[in-house]
């Protein structure tokens, strides 16, 4: 009787699966190893930021609607020494007890190695509504003198390594940032977090 099973994968096929999964594991170790190299060579820095100053004008609640000028300065610092950085679009926010009070967007600008840059946060709520809860507490922290406040940001940015760009959205959380009503109380700076 002849034996009819199918013939097993030749020497041919063997060496020919081989091949490709040495190719394979060598372009994922000259992937890997480019990677470590140009970090090395980069020696990437974690961006600073930071609330220097705050301030609030013509602040006015009626009714539960806010009516006030936030002014607020962020301090970005980039330490890198090999890379810069492309501000491509910059959306600020106030917020206080989870609620937007004001937003703004900041001009877009280039940030060059080891630089600090100092960007002036005008934020305005013009007839803002906010919940009655939330118009009850700000109304209490005003007459205590100072109101406890959260900046947020989001940024379309590059990194510019040589002709190397880097496209990334950068998320800033400064908080609490606690702005006196009374402008000769000294402002406490205030780190951010920040997520990329």
């Amino acid at each position: 009787m002849a034996n009819t099973a199918a013939p097993g994968p030749g020497p041919a096929h063997s060496r020919l699966v081989r091949l490709i999964a040495t190719i394979l594991l060598t372009l994922i170790l000259l992937v890997a190893v480019t990677v470590i190299v140009i970090w090395l060579v980069v020696k990437p820095r974690k961006l600073v930021y930071m609330i220097e100053s705050g301030s609030i004008h013509s602040f006015n609640l009626t009714n539960d609607h806010l009516n006030a000028t936030f002014n607020f300065e962020l301090r970005a610092y980039n330490p890198n020494s090999r890379v810069s950085i492309y501000y491509d679009r910059i959306e600020t926010r106030v917020l206080y007890d989870d609620s937007t009070l004001a937003f703004n967007n900041v001009q877009p600008f280039y940030q060059p190695r080891r630089n600090v840059t100092h960007l002036g946060l005008n934020l305005v709520a013009t007839n803002a509504e906010l919940f009655p809860d939330v118009a009850k507490n700000l109304r209490m922290e005003k007459m205590s003198g100072e109101v406890e406040l959260e900046i947020r940001g989001k940024a379309k940015i590059r990194f510019k390594f040589g002709a190397v760009k880097n496209h990334r959205t950068l998320r800033l959380l400064c908080a609490p940032v606690m702005v006196h009503f009374s402008s000769s109380k000294n402002f406490e700076r205030t780190p951010c977090e920040i997520d990329l």
